[in-house]
């Protein structure tokens, strides 16, 4: 009957004692767990709990070792990829080197080979309000992306590098939000926030020895928080409307201003031209004053009559009527120039007309003895 059946187990344990007889014997336990063996390997089995042990075939256990030890070999075989890197710790002590990749061999139970992937970009989002220089909440959603530069670093100089990292982007975004205005972190000064940040980062982790290199911060969104957006949105557009304002002006200006140069320097140009002109014409002028005085100092009175009939008639050009008075005379003589000009230029058409309707005659006549002559 088994010791755990009902009504054969009530005082006894594993080991066929009563609960009376106090502990069981060891060298009992080991003798039985022999025979067990030796049953299982072929060696025999005991007579019952009072037999004899047989002795255990020597020649199983030669086969047994080795395949034991190479099962134990095969356990420490392993493989890193070409992404990969690695670390052994020999009883909790860090051997030197890294392990690279390929395939390598350590001795399971006694070397413990810490992996990671060191060329895969990782990211990890934050998501944070705080203040700005100007005392205004801002809320910024961002992503760090990040690669393992340093294993050793990365597996053992720090208990958790991911929430050291996390830790870190928390105090270097407060630290750049902090130092600069709400309009700068909501409009054109995201790029430079993603860059400082960053670079603050980026100290954090060196000066943790935490193994991480940041290889980039982008800023998905900065907004004001949700209570005042709208009032927010309302400024931001008021500012896109300064800008498109000032872009076009910028424009008219950079339309009108070249031609208003081009106009000025046209005026100077002019004006050069003028100048130039009237220094010549002045110059000429007195040149010709100077080849008449030496010819009035030659010819006093010659010359004066030729500066008198010079003048006359440059006078007397621009007018159309002319009065002479006879020396000696009462008779006043008018000379009607203009009228005396329209009448000469009526004769001359007269003329012409004549002469065109003379030319028509003799056609005519000329074309009708022709006529006669064919007849």
């Amino acid at each position: 009957m088994a010791w755990n059946e009902p009504g054969g187990g009530k005082d006894r344990d594993p080991w066929g004692n009563r609960d009376d007889q106090g502990p069981p014997d060891l060298d009992e336990a080991f003798r039985k767990l022999q025979n067990s063996l030796s049953n299982m390997f072929g060696g025999g089995s005991g007579g019952g709990t009072g037999g004899t042990a047989k002795p255990m075939n020597f020649k199983v256990v030669a086969l047994v070792l080795p395949l034991l030890l190479l099962i134990y070999l095969a356990l420490g075989v392993y493989q890193v990829d070409e992404q990969e890197k690695g670390v052994v710790l020999r009883f909790g002590k860090l051997l030197p080197g890294v392990i690279l990749p390929g395939l390598h061999w350590n001795p399971p139970l006694i070397d413990d080979v810490l992996i990671e992937n060191v060329t895969r970009v990782r990211s990890r989002p934050h998501d944070s309000e705080m203040l700005t220089e100007d005392e205004n909440i801002v809320k910024v959603k961002m992503t760090v992306q990040y690669v393992i530069s340093d294993i050793k670093s990365y597996k053992l100089q720090v208990k958790s590098p991911d929430e050291s990292l996390y830790q870190s982007t928390e105090s270097a975004l407060r630290h750049v939000v902090g130092g600069t205005e709400m309009h700068q972190v909501l409009t054109e000064g995201r790029a430079q926030l993603a860059a400082d940040v960053r670079d603050r980062i980026q100290l954090y982790m060196a000066r943790y020895g935490t193994g991480i290199q940041v290889t980039q911060v982008n800023i998905e969104e900065t907004a004001p928080p949700d209570a005042v957006r709208a009032a927010f949105d309302d400024v931001i557009k008021a500012r896109e409307d300064e800008v498109r304002l000032r872009n076009e002006a910028d424009a008219y200006a950079n339309q009108v201003i070249p031609e208003a140069r081009g106009e000025a320097q046209r005026y100077l140009e002019e004006a050069e031209g003028y100048k130039q002109s009237t220094i010549a014409e002045a110059t000429g002028e007195a040149e010709r004053f100077n080849k008449v005085y030496v010819e009035y100092k030659l010819a006093p009175e010659v010359t004066r009559e030729r500066i008198y009939l010079d003048t006359i008639e440059s006078v007397m050009e621009s007018s159309t009527k002319v009065m002479i008075d006879v020396e000696g005379g009462n008779n006043l003589l008018y000379l009607p120039l203009d009228k005396i000009m329209q009448q000469n230029e009526e004769s001359s058409q007269g003329v012409g007309s004549s002469a065109r309707s003379s030319n028509a005659s003799n056609s005519n006549s000329s074309s009708s003895n022709n006529r006669r002559d064919r007849r």
